[in-house]
């Protein structure tokens, strides 16, 4: 018992030895990688910061654009995005170095070591330049005192020892390389999609500490506190668009509705903040890097008993509450000037999913698509959870899920209070 005990001690020693160094190692690693020498574009800026969607993680409900304090709920505990402003409390005083710093290396001005909440797996790839434009913008806003506030993670993955094993494991700093099997435009939207845009940071599959399989893996999961699930971008019966037209996923990056395909929950927000803002040939990039990813099917398991009273109530339940709008066969209802206003969802890869996590999320909390200039005044759907009992959703979904062609497995109430569960765990 005492060998095994000091063998333990010795490897937790060990252990800790290992993260010292590690720690000592990356507080250290420099990269100054050379400015052009121009004057950084406060246009080009004010793009990148856009497509970027800095504002996004960067702004809390109610506060001051890019002045930070938005909580973002992860597996491990929640992190409070920072200030961005050049205000004593955010970036007064940073270099473009010290900015390039933070993005290609995930190290903030004072040595800390920031956590991966920050997208730094993705940042990492932006060029000197456009770091420098997207640095000169940001230092042209508005000043707006706003403190930091402390993580609140668990212990000990907010320690600078834990963030440098992470990193270790999961984190290669490196400029996107073009790819030479692939033209101008590919990689174009290779690095918009990589990078800036940080498709990964959400439709990434996550190993239990929270890392992925580099910025390209596109295999989906769940977002951790939202209960909304980040579907495969590789299968085109969950996300996938390689099977798209162009003119329809550009349309779709761009207004978020297309042919009947409408953005909804945290991509809603996506076209909102970033991919609306994208120019024309930065459209078509991205288009065609998305429609080039590999096709890789997510495997389906569905453990719950098919139960026919339960799609009875269920099909009885979508003839009260859906069917006005979407149609007795789910085939939708289009407006006055012929756009589909209410979507189809017979055919829809929301309702058809592996996870009914979606289309759980939609049936309670109700369907924004985002109001862009292509698209200004989208139709909404009201939520239902002050009306449906876990029962009542459970019975609507498997109605969904098993009707109108159809075969994605039937949910029921403990599937329902579990998802419910994960969207409200930080």
């Amino acid at each position: 018992m005492k060998r095994l005990i000091a063998a333990v001690v010795l490897l937790a020693a060990l252990a800790v030895a290992a993260a010292a160094v590690l720690l000592v190692w990356q507080r250290h690693l420099s990269d100054d990688a050379p400015r052009s020498g121009t004057p950084p574009d406060l246009q080009r800026g004010a793009y990148l910061a856009a497509v970027g969607n800095c504002a996004g993680c960067h702004t809390a409900r109610g506060g001051a654009r890019l002045a930070g304090g938005r909580p973002i709920p992860t597996p491990f505990g929640t992190v409070f995005s920072s200030n961005l402003t050049p205000d004593a409390t955010g970036l007064k005083g940073w270099s473009a170095d010290d900015f390039w710093q933070a993005l290609h290396l995930g190290r903030s001005r004072d040595g800390r070591l920031l956590v991966p909440a920050h997208p730094i797996t993705n940042t990492t790839l932006v060029t000197r330049d456009d770091a420098d434009a997207l640095h000169a913008w940001l230092q042209a806003q508005p000043a707006v005192e706003s403190p930091r506030r402390e993580h609140e993670l668990r212990w000990p993955y907010g320690t600078q020892l834990a963030l440098a094993a992470w990193r270790a494991l999961n984190f290669r700093p490196g400029v996107y390389q073009p790819e030479p099997a692939h033209d101008a435009a590919w990689n174009r939207g290779a690095y918009l999609a990589q990078g800036l845009a940080h498709c990964s940071a959400c439709h990434a599959a996550r190993n239990g500490l929270g890392g992925d399989h580099g910025p390209a893996d596109f295999r989906g999961g769940l977002l951790a506190g939202l209960g909304w699930v980040a579907p495969s971008l590789h299968d085109p019966a969950e996300a996938g668009v390689q099977r798209w037209p162009d003119d329809t996923l550009r349309r779709w990056l761009h207004d978020g509705h297309a042919d009947g395909h409408t953005a909804q929950g945290p991509m809603a927000e996506v076209v909102l903040g970033s991919t609306s803002a994208l120019n024309h040939d930065d459209l078509a990039a991205m288009s065609r890097y998305l429609r080039s990813l590999p096709e890789s099917p997510v495997a389906r398991a569905n453990s719950v008993q098919p139960d026919a009273h339960r799609r009875e109530r269920g099909a009885k339940l979508y003839g009260e509450h859906c069917a006005a709008c979407h149609g007795e066969q789910g085939q939708g209802r289009r407006d006055a000037s012929g756009i589909l206003a209410y979507p189809a969802l017979a055919g829809s890869r929301l309702v058809a999913q592996a996870s009914a996590a979606n289309l759980l999320r939609v049936i309670e909390r109700g369907g924004f698509g985002p109001a862009t200039p292509g698209h200004p005044r989208p139709f909404g759907m009201p939520p239902f959870a002050g009306q449906l009992d876990a029962d009542e959703l459970a019975a609507i979904a498997s109605h969904l899920r098993e009707s109108f062609g159809h075969h994605a497995g039937e949910v029921d109430a403990v599937e329902v209070v579990r998802l419910r569960a994960a969207a409200t765990q930080h």
